[in-house]
């Protein structure tokens, strides 16, 4: 049983997104009102995740997410953002927290963002560290268009950035995440050529058409390149897809908060605040993410 652990100093909001988690039967609910409150429930809980609201009487949710980061750094927390804290918003994402749900979509992105974090931080929960002397790797990887690969392969690449020393377990997560926001535009976007406005607007449309261009060349037979290089100071990860890629200078900047409630930007927003460095080729069909060693990592 995965135990959630939701914040929110409006018992209505509680509510809302408590009726929102319900409705997946191997998540079991508990409630605090405020941030201390909640650090008092982690005390007497084993929590999995948290969810929580960024204005809060008593310990704020920019608070929380620094205090949750020092004392279980393997506890993602989720912030839930709305019109007028954007910038707050930002710094939670900057200062820890692993991902946030806009207020205004709640019921169609929040327990798809709770499962894709569960998802990234479950399967390293157990694992022991490799104690070693391994100064260097690379890895190369084609991947044909099969969500399922992906996983596995951020869960592959997260080992290999842990097992250099690269980062502790909090930014373990912040990888995967950042990772996996690349490698589902590089299969979506990139190979499969569909906008995320139909994901938004119509999810079962958008899921039919990703079954059927599958099937259909050029679709099916595109690839796509993964390549990891790892050093004692830095994580080097390069995606290529084979789609006709985009123009990179027409992206909005999705570090400015006026643009934090537009579901469209927000994986280069996590790819941008979870990477040292993010940078596009000339043609848009192939992203360099860098992660540089942090203090404290474990060589």
């Amino acid at each position: 049983m995965t135990t959630i652990l939701v914040v929110d100093d409006s018992a209505v909001d509680r509510r809302i997104v408590g009726g929102l988690l319900a409705k997946e039967t191997d998540w079991e609910v508990v409630y605090a009102v405020d941030g201390g409150d909640a650090l008092e429930k982690m005390d007497g809980t084993s929590v999995d995740l948290v969810v929580t609201d960024l204005i809060m009487p008593e310990m704020d949710g920019l608070e929380l997410v620094s205090e949750v980061k020092q004392r279980s750094p393997l506890v993602p927390v989720i912030i839930i953002t709305s019109k007028g804290n954007e910038e707050l918003a930002v710094k939670a994402l900057q200062t820890g927290a692993a991902s946030y749900a806009p207020k205004n979509t709640l019921a169609r992105s929040l327990v798809q963002t709770i499962q894709k974090i569960l998802s990234v931080a479950g399967q390293q929960r157990d694992e022991a560290r490799l104690i070693g002397c391994l100064t260097g790797s690379q890895y190369s990887f084609e991947l044909e268009n099969d969500s399922s690969l992906i996983p596995p392969l951020i869960s592959y690449l997260q080992e290999g950035a842990t097992r250099i020393g690269l980062c502790d377990e909090t930014e373990r997560i912040r990888v995967g995440v950042a990772l996996d926001e690349a490698l589902v535009n590089a299969l979506f976007h990139g190979n499969l050529e569909i906008s995320s406005d139909l994901r938004d607007s119509d999810f079962e449309a958008y899921c039919k058409l990703v079954n059927t261009r599958k099937h259909l060349t050029p679709y099916g037979q595109r690839r796509i390149h993964v390549e990891a290089t790892f050093t004692a100071e830095e994580g080097r990860f390069l995606i290529c897809d084979e789609g006709p890629g985009f123009d990179p200078t027409l992206l909005p900047d999705p570090t400015d908060p006026a643009n934090l409630e537009k579901l469209g930007g927000r994986g280069i927003l996590l790819m941008r605040t979870f990477m040292d460095d993010v940078t596009f080729n000339n043609s848009g069909n192939e992203v360099t993410l860098v992660k540089k060693r942090i203090n404290g990592a474990v060589t």
